[in-house]
C-alpha cells in the first residue's frame, strides 16, 4: 500500500511505523466519534435512570462539550513545547479511565465530573491528531491521510446511531461507556509502541495567563451559543444569559489578542495567521461547519416536525450524508497530493452549496429517495471539501507549529457546529410561537437558507485563496 511505501527524501516515519501511529490516533479519533454520537442518543434514558431532570441530564452532553473546547489550544500549544507523544497518551489514558468511571457512576454528580474529565482527554487527542499525521507521514501523502481520517469519522457517525441503538436496548446505557475501555487499552499499547519521542524545547516557557485567557474565551463562547440553544432561549433570565457570556467571551478575547501580540512565547503565535493561506482556510472551515452545524440541527425538525417521519427513519435519512463522504473523502485526499487542495476543496463547496439549496427547496411532501439524494449530494460535496482544505491548513504552516495549526482546526470546528446549532435555536425560538406545522415549516426552511448563505461565504474565502495562491 502506497501509505507505508518508502521513497528517497521522505520526512516522517519508515512506512511499517507509520501503521502503528495511524491505528493508534485512529482509533482514539473513532473513540471519541462513537462518544459524542451515542450519548446524544441516550440521554433520555439516562436522565430516567438516574432520576434527574433534563435540564441537568443536558450536562451529560455539555460538561464534554465544554471542558474539550476550553483545552484544545492549550494541549496544542503544550504539544509544541514538549511533544505530540507526552500529551496525546495523557488524552488517551484519561479518555479511557474515565470512559470507566462514567460506566460505574453510582450518580447525576458523578457522571457530570467523569465527563468533564473525559472532555479534556478527548481534547488532548483530538486536538493534536491531525499534527502527529504530518509528523510521521511524508508531505506527498498528507492529503490521503487526511482522507482516511475524514472516511473514518464519517462512517463512525453513520454507524454510531445505529451501535447506540443496539446498546441501548439489549444492554444499558452504561456500555455506551465501557465500550470504550478494551479499544482504548489497546490504542495506549500502540501508542506507547509507535508515536516517536520528541525533546522539550528549551526555553519555551509554558503561556499560563494565555491559556487561562484562551480557556475562557472558549469556555464562555461555548455556553453564549449554548444559552441560544436551550429551547427558552426567547426568555429574558436565557437572553440576559448569552448578554453575559457573550460580553466574557469578548472581553477575555480582547484580552487574549492583546496578550498573545505582546508576550515572548505565546501560547498561540499570531504569526501562524500572517499566512494567507492558513487564515483564509480557517475561516472557510469555520464557514463551512457553521453551515453544516445549522443543517444537522434543522433538518431532524423538518423530518419528524413537518414530514412525520420517526426518530429511526429521521435517523436513515441521514445516512446518506456520512455515506456520501465516505466515498469521496480519500479520493479527495489523494487528488490534494497531486494539484492544489484550494481548487480540490472549492468544487466540493459548490457541490455542498449545491446540495444544501436543494434541500431547502424540497416540497413540502417528499419521497424518502428524493431525500436521500440531495443529502447525499451534501455529503458528496463537503467530502471532496474537507480533507483537501485540512491539507491546506497543515501544509500552509511550518512544520514545527503543525501542533497550533491543528489545534485551530479544532477549535473552528467545535465552534463553527455550536454556533450552527445556536443560530437554528433562535429561529424556531423567535418564527415559531404557536407551535403549528406551518410555523415549523417556515422556521427551518429559513435554517437551511441560512446554511446556503454560511457556504456561499465560505466559498468566498476559498476563492480568494485561489486567487491569492495564484
Amino acid at each position: 500500500m502506497e501509505l507505508f511505501s518508502d521513497k528517497a527524501g521522505d520526512e516522517g516515519l519508515p512506512g511499517r511505523e507509520r501503521g502503528w501511529v495511524m491505528a493508534a490516533v485512529m482509533t482514539s479519533t473513532l473513540m471519541a466519534v462513537f462518544d459524542g454520537a451515542m450519548v446524544n442518543i441516550a440521554l433520555p434514558q439516562m436522565t430516567h435512570a438516574l432520576n434527574v431532570a433534563a435540564p441537568v441530564a443536558v450536562w451529560f452532553a455539555n460538561g464534554y462539550l465544554l471542558s474539550a473546547a476550553m483545552t484544545l489550544l492549550i494541549f496544542a500549544a503544550l504539544a509544541t513545547r514538549i511533544g505530540f507523544r507526552p500529551v496525546f497518551i495523557f488524552g488517551l489514558s484519561l479518555f479511557t479511565l474515565t470512559s470507566l468511571g462514567c460506566a460505574l457512576a453510582p450518580n447525576a454528580e458523578t457522571l457530570i465530573a467523569m465527563r468533564v474529565l473525559q472532555g479534556v482527554g478527548g481534547a488532548a487527542t483530538l486536538s493534536i491528531a491531525p499534527a502527529i499525521l504530518r509528523s510521521v507521514f511524508p508531505g506527498r501523502l498528507l492529503g490521503r491521510i487526511l482522507g482516511l481520517n475524514a472516511l473514518l469519522i464519517a462512517s463512525s457517525t453513520a454507524v454510531a446511531p445505529v451501535l447506540g441503538g443496539f446498546l441501548l436496548s439489549a444492554l444499558s446505557w452504561q456500555w455506551l461507556f465501557a465500550i470504550n475501555v478494551v479499544p482504548g487499552l489497546l490504542a495506549l499499547m500502540l501508542a506507547f509502541k509507535a508515536i516517536p519521542h520528541k525533546p522539550a524545547l528549551s526555553g519555551q516557557p509554558f503561556d499560563l495567563k494565555g491559556a487561562l485567557l484562551s480557556a475562557t474565551l472558549l469556555g464562555a463562547a461555548i455556553m453564549a451559543t449554548n444559552s441560544f440553544a436551550s429551547p427558552h432561549a426567547a426568555d429574558h433570565a436565557i437572553s440576559a444569559s448569552v448578554i453575559n457570556w457573550f460580553g466574557l467571551a469578548l472581553l477575555s478575547g480582547i484580552a487574549f489578542i492583546r496578550h498573545i501580540r505582546r508576550a515572548d512565547k505565546p501560547l498561540l503565535p499570531p504569526a501562524i495567521f500572517h499566512s494567507g493561506r492558513f487564515s483564509l482556510a480557517a475561516l472557510t472551515s469555520l464557514a463551512s461547519f457553521i453551515s453544516q452545524g445549522v443543517t444537522f440541527v434543522a433538518l431532524p425538525f423538518l423530518f419528524q416536525s413537518v414530514y412525520g417521519y420517526s426518530a429511526f427513519t429521521s435517523a436513515l435519512l441521514f445516512t446518506p450524508w456520512p455515506v456520501g463522504i465516505a466515498l469521496v473523502a480519500p479520493w479527495a485526499g489523494k487528488l490534494a497530493d497531486r494539484y492544489a487542495p484550494s481548487i480540490i476543496s472549492t468544487a466540493g463547496l459548490l457541490i455542498f452549496a449545491i446540495g444544501l439549496a436543494l434541500l431547502a427547496t424540497l416540497p413540502d411532501s417528499a419521497a424518502q429517495w428524493d431525500i436521500g439524494l440531495r443529502s447525499l449530494i451534501c455529503g458528496i460535496g463537503f467530502g471532496c471539501f474537507q480533507s483537501p482544505n485540512n491539507r491546506e491548513m497543515l501544509s500552509s504552516v511550518v512544520r514545527e507549529w503543525s501542533g497550533y495549526a491543528s489545534g485551530v482546526l479544532a477549535v473552528v470546528r467545535t465552534f463553527g457546529q455550536c454556533l450552527g446549532a445556536a443560530l437554528v435555536s433562535v429561529l424556531l425560538a423567535v418564527m415559531v410561537s404557536a407551535n403549528t406545522i406551518a410555523q415549523q415549516n417556515q422556521a427551518v426552511r429559513v435554517s437551511l437558507w441560512l446554511a446556503v448563505a454560511a457556504s456561499g461565504c465560505a466559498l468566498v474565502f476559498s476563492v480568494s485563496r485561489m486567487r491569492r495562491n495564484q
